[in-house]
């Protein structure tokens, strides 16, 4: 059985902020909760592997890697705790993870079955309103993306597609790119690609090489799209 030191941790993860002390004790006494542990780099789920389970990490931090077909693009942030995993594959036709995790350092990790979830959802709806806007928040992020395709300029384009594959929580934001596929990603040509680079270099937002860029300010990055 966890500590009560765990059941408020558990408490500030995002599908179960707002819950009670006593929510979270009758939900660890009813379910079984599997506490994971990871060293570094060891693997926590790959791509294409199912999202039957809901995952927190409860400890560490975590390394996400989503790769293009061909992986000449490669976008990796960090996700520390607490935080959830892969939770908007839990429903829908797909329901595979698109991203490697791993971790990074030693990590804990949470794991809920689906089922069980599903009948904690039924049970209040304060953990129902937490994934209704978890979810909500994924789709409008998308829904504004679609949007600024063709509104925005090349920064903002760059701004959204970082802010589409992240969290609020999300640190150590690198893309990995070859500079073709990225001009075609943000539907520019090249000279516009590295003037463009620079100049968010000289702002302090990204530092970049030829086939690096690292979000250093990511949060100032997003009051571009704002």
């Amino acid at each position: 059985m966890a500590s009560e030191s765990m059941f408020e941790q558990l408490m500030q993860l995002p599908l179960f902020q707002g819950a009670s002390l006593e929510q979270i004790t009758a939900i660890a006494e009813k379910y079984p909760l599997h506490f994971l542990k990871f060293a570094d780099g060891e693997t926590i789920v790959n791509t294409g592997d199912c999202c039957d389970h809901v995952r927190f990490i409860i400890s560490g931090s975590v390394t996400v890697t989503v790769s293009s077909s061909m992986r000449q693009l490669r976008f990796e942030h960090t996700l520390n705790a607490p935080e959830v995993m892969g939770a908007g594959y839990l429903f829908g036709l797909d329901n595979t993870y698109p991203y490697t995790a791993t971790a990074k350092g030693a990590c804990g990790i949470l794991q809920l079955r689906k089922s069980d979830y599903v009948t904690i959802l039924q049970s209040d709806r304060v953990f129902l309103f937490n994934i209704l806007n978890y979810l909500s928040i994924a789709k409008q992020k998308r829904v504004l993306s679609l949007k600024m395709i063709t509104k925005a300029n090349i920064a903002e384009r760059l701004a959204m597609t970082v802010a589409t594959l992240t969290t609020q929580s999300s640190t150590d934001i690198t893309l990995h790119y070859c500079q073709k596929d990225l001009c075609s990603l943000l539907g520019v040509h090249r000279n516009t690609l590295v003037t463009t680079l620079q100049h968010l270099a000289d702002e302090g937002l990204i530092e970049y090489t030829a086939d690096q860029i690292r979000f250093i300010a990511p949060r100032r990055l997003f009051e571009l799209i704002k």
